[in-house]
């Protein structure tokens, strides 16, 4: 089976029309129709059935590119440390991380690689973290900065730093004059939390148990920042990251003096898959970079 072969057979699964695919993998309509044909002789069995003027997989193709997949991306890993022993000082890292740690860390991160190694390039994607665990075992990323370090076999991972959490109120809340608050002080009041798949939900959660209450959900939302905001125009209370140092706070945020408010920022890969070499330096980067990190005096 020929690797132009896998990828129109992909891109037709991923709904891209024979035309479509033809153009993607720079061949013609009629080409790419035949090769579909030889590979379901080869196969022994229908990989797509019609479906209106579209083509949808077959039981026996919804199998066939499960194993496609990894078949195209471990060729293109492969391709990918190949160049990278070629041209040592290049490479090509994918990264996922979390929405809250694009603006202050991964620039950090990347800004002090690249001092050592200027030409390697990054590919980069934000997601919660139900998100960053599908991308690295999927194979789109090769290393994923978690909110909190995945508890799956597949996965290895290591703990960078734990980031402060503030109990965030609204500016004309009783206890805004503060510095330190009891988490239990706000216990009857209602929560602005990310929707379920993001860690910090599930570690505010964790953390209010630990006091002893449920917290009351208001909203949720799916950006730190906008819980921020929904705080500020007085719709509940929430536990959220620490502004940076000369950040223009837009509530205020207190220190929490009856449970350690913190949420654990870690390091991911997939355990048995083989990195290229950029990727493995930034990883070890990463790690060294952690040990100097101090999150309140960023």
């Amino acid at each position: 089976m020929e690797l132009d072969t896998i990828r129109a057979f992909l891109a037709v699964a991923d709904g891209s029309t024979v035309t479509e695919t033809a153009d993607l993998v720079h061949r013609t309509q009629p080409a790419v129709s035949r090769a579909l044909a030889r590979l379901e002789r080869e196969v022994g069995t229908p990989l797509f059935q019609r479906v209106g003027r579209g083509l949808v997989l077959t039981p026996a193709g919804r199998e066939l590119a499960r194993h496609a997949r990894d078949t195209l991306d471990s060729y293109e890993r492969g391709i990918r440390s190949v160049q990278d022993i070629t041209a040592p000082d290049g490479g090509f890292v994918p990264v996922a991380f979390l929405h809250t740690l694009g603006t202050w860390l991964v620039p950090e991160l990347i800004r002090q690689f690249r001092a050592e190694r200027p030409h390697v390039r990054f590919d980069l994607r934000q997601h919660g973290d139900a998100g960053l665990i599908d991308d690295l075992l999927g194979g789109v990323v090769d290393l994923a900065i978690t909110g909190d370090r995945p508890r799956l076999a597949q996965l290895e991972s290591r703990r960078l730093f734990l980031e402060p959490l503030g109990l965030v109120v609204p500016p004309d809340h009783r206890l805004a004059g503060r510095r330190t608050a009891r988490l239990g002080d706000v216990a009857d009041e209602q929560f602005i939390v990310l929707k379920h798949g993001f860690s910090l939900r599930a570690v505010t959660e964790d953390l209010c148990g630990q006091v002893g209450f449920a917290p009351r959900i208001g909203f949720e939302g799916e950006e730190v920042e906008t819980l921020r905001g929904l705080v500020s125009a007085g719709l509940g209370v929430a536990l959220l990251p620490e502004p940076r140092r000369g950040a223009s706070p837009i509530a205020p945020s207190l220190r929490v003096t009856d449970v350690r408010a913190s949420r654990e920022i870690g390091l991911a890969w997939v355990r048995d898959r083989a990195l290229p070499p950029a990727s493995v330096h930034f990883r070890e980067h990463a790690l060294e970079m952690s040990r100097r990190i101090h999150v309140s005096d960023a």
